[in-house]
């Protein structure tokens, strides 16, 4: 007998009929031998409702009344399923998530979880009840015991915790897709369905705006190895697996806020290459990383900076023993971009650095958490290490260094983030070295037949505006100092690209550093950038909000090298600009502009080979 968790969605309880049908479907469930607790949302357009109302009555609503109003919504629904399921002969009770014991924050409209009690649930369970529990909220830990919501997402972050803490089996959520998509059947309605996915890739494809999954949720399940499968509540199919790798012992206590920072990673063997002024036009990156593909350079991170004039630089790291390769494919192609009919008036110039390091922290859900980077930052610039590149991604912060600062790097980050070294270092075991308390993924499983493909999924992000701060002094604790003012306000950050042009300004050498953060956040962001620049001897701070973000996402990229070429050629071909560009193990992100955003994700996602025969209609 398992001990499954079952969350339905707003649209899969919409109605009384569709109540009906998830009664039946967790009878079925029952009557196979397992115990069940369901997790419901509200009524279709329930809580879209609700905020009507209040907005209709305040334009600046209380948080803690939004609280006490929205969480209503779910108590409705596990009233409803509850008497469903014993209209049909199912004994059934229906809780709230205080009654169950889901303790928070005191943080309203947006609280983490701290714990969840369940020794009530577990009576009720024991006795063969189905216990229906209201998603998306809590109760504070506060003497107050205040209401509490968990915020965008927040009954499927409510059913992946309460299987981790009742350690079930696994955790099915039922949504109105099949299952998890190569991109959004909205825009693309061929768009394939995925048998299976791994938590680090499916939490960057929730980052970057999935919206089957809530990235909190994966967050969960990633940590305390919670398989995960998305199903259609209106069909029999099998759905797509999350797949996670297997944790060592975790504390149930602060489930969410437990240290989001698992491993510290160091690799020695890496050099830098940058070409300098390169003109800002479609096919520069397609014709560069196409001609690296066919020298079979494999290339480690990659960055565009913002433009300046009419000339941006591109820049990207390669392991020390196919430098020269690397080398030799950069200086041939500068002379065909000093002579394209859009150069710049200063030539373009190849750039090489060797005598580097790259240094990560990784762990699930990083970038969510905006203080994590922004201490990352401060531990090297108190180090006294300089940040040469930075490279941001849901699962891992990394910075290239010099090679004769690695050393302490690592050993400061091992000090804040509180990671014990595995082993003792060896000339050997550093390059890629990883010491972790969290073990690696394993390999997506794949039918024999198959290798697992370079790119699993494209997403398209048109919820963010970029910052560009410029002259900003190239010192260490520069990083630490914006990020730090950043996390001081709740500002996430994403993409964060560090130009490798240095300028000489008033005998201090600067550099730009643009970065990207949620829409409604970009106002702010600029304004206190702005007034901090005066004192702390930066510059202009500049806010672009015509922007979109594409990306693609797959464990299977790591060593193909044609990978980066095949993207940045299929916007090229559809005279679609790259304005900046960004890297991770697992993800490629172009920002472009945003009336091109949707044609990007079409294009790309075609060139990989996703679309299918079969299209998806998104139930109305």
């Amino acid at each position: 007998m398992s001990l499954i968790v079952q969350k339905y969605g707003g649209t899969s309880v919409g109605s009384v009929e569709r109540i009906q049908a998830v009664a039946q479907r967790v009878y079925q469930t029952v009557q196979a031998g397992n115990s069940l607790v369901v997790v419901v949302s509200a009524m279709g357009k329930t809580t879209d409702g609700l905020v009507k109302l209040a907005n209709a009555l305040s334009a600046n609503p209380s948080r803690r009344e939004m609280d006490m109003l929205l969480s209503t919504g779910e108590q409705v629904t596990i009233a409803l399923l509850s008497m469903a399921l014993q209209e049909i002969g199912q004994p059934a009770i229906s809780m709230t998530g205080a009654q169950v014991g889901i303790v928070t924050e005191a943080e309203h409209t947006r609280a983490r979880i701290l714990h969840i009690e369940t020794d009530r649930l577990e009576r009720y369970l024991n006795q063969g009840k189905v216990v229906v529990v209201a998603g998306f909220q809590g109760i504070s830990s506060t003497e107050e015991l205040e209401i509490t919501t968990l915020g965008r997402g927040g009954s499927d972050t409510s059913a992946v915790a309460l299987a981790a803490a009742l350690r079930a089996d696994f955790c099915e959520i039922y949504t109105d897709v099949p299952g998890i998509l190569t991109t959004d059947p909205r825009l693309v309605p061929e768009a394939q369905l995925m048998t299976q996915i791994t938590s680090d890739e499916m939490l960057e494809l929730a980052s970057l705006g999935a919206k089957v999954l809530h990235p909190r949720a994966v967050e969960i399940a990633r940590n305390y190895g919670v398989p995960l499968v998305v199903r259609s509540s209106w069909t029999d199919d099998p759905g797509t697996w999350v797949t996670s790798p297997k944790p060592i012992g975790r504390s149930l206590v602060n489930l969410e806020i437990a240290k989001a920072v698992d491993g510290v990673e160091f690799d020695t063997n890496q050099a830098r290459v940058a070409l300098l002024r390169v003109p800002d036009k479609p096919g520069v990156a397609a014709r560069l990383f196409g001609e690296i593909a066919r020298q079979k350079v494999d290339v480690d991170l990659i960055i565009q900076s913002i433009h300046e004039g009419n000339s941006n630089d591109i820049a990207f790291t390669v392991t020390t023993p196919i430098l020269k390769r690397a080398e030799a494919v950069a200086a041939a192609i500068a002379p065909a971009l000093r002579s394209h009919p859009h150069a710049p008036a200063e030539e373009a110039e190849v750039m090489v650095e060797q005598n580097i390091a790259k240094v990560s922290i990784s762990g699930a859900g990083m970038i969510g958490r905006p203080g994590v980077a922004a201490q990352m930052f401060a531990t090297l610039a108190e180090a006294n290490v300089n940040i040469h590149m930075i490279s941001t991604s849901e699962v891992k912060v990394s910075c290239v260094v010099a090679s004769a600062e690695c050393d302490r790097a690592v050993a400061a980050l091992r000090s804040t983030f509180e990671i014990e070294a595995v082993q003792e270092d060896t000339e050997t075991e550093r390059r890629g070295d990883v010491e972790s308390n969290f073990p690696a993924s394993p390999p997506l499983p794949l039918s024999p037949s198959h290798s697992t493909p370079p790119v699993r999924g494209v997403a398209l992000d048109m919820n963010q505006v970029r910052l560009a701060i410029r002259q900003i002094p190239d010192r260490p604790g520069m990083a630490a100092k914006i990020f730090g003012l950043l996390a001081q306000h709740n500002i996430s950050v994403d993409m964060i690209i560090q130009s490798q042009r240095c300028r000489i300004v008033d005998g201090i050498p600067r550099r730009d550093i643009a970065f990207t953060v949620a829409r409604i956040d970009g106002d702010n962001a600029q304004k206190m950038l702005s007034q901090a620049g005066a004192e702390l001897g930066w510059g202009e701070v500049v806010l672009d909000s015509a922007i979109a973000k594409v990306s693609i996402v797959g464990s299977g990229m790591l060593g193909q090298p044609g990978v980066a070429a095949k993207m940045f050629e299929a916007l090229a071909q559809n005279q679609i600009n790259i304005q900046m560009i960004a890297t991770s193990e697992i993800k490629i992100s172009c920002v472009v502009a945003q009336e091109q955003g949707s044609k990007a994700l079409q294009v790309i996602h075609e060139a990989f080979g996703l679309a299918g025969s079969e299209k998806f209609v998104v139930p109305a």
